[in-house]
């Protein structure tokens, strides 16, 4: 493959993980309103910390653990910050 040849792969990535982002997004924000329905927090620091040990395990690279723990950190600060945004509203 050529130059743009893998261009064309990055975009086709691109977009299908922009479409997992906004899906994990929507399911997200369902769990702020049930959790709102029954009262718990949005915030659940061991939930984070078994989400994040998770994603650590299964990761086989090239994408070394430190990225992947900063990647995912902002994915699920923007996930709550969402959840927080729809109780608000």
């Amino acid at each position: 493959m050529d130059l743009e040849d893998w261009r064309r792969e990055i975009d086709i990535l691109d977009q299908k993980l922009l479409e997992l982002l906004n899906r994990r997004a929507e399911c997200a924000m369902e769990i702020g309103r049930i959790k709102q329905a029954i009262e718990q927090p949005i915030f659940v620091p061991e939930r984070e910390k078994s989400i994040l040990n998770r994603i650590l395990e299964l990761n086989e690279g090239p994408t070394d653990d430190e990225a992947v723990r900063r990647i995912f950190q902002q994915i699920i600060d923007e996930s709550r910050r969402l959840m927080q945004k729809n109780q608000e509203s």
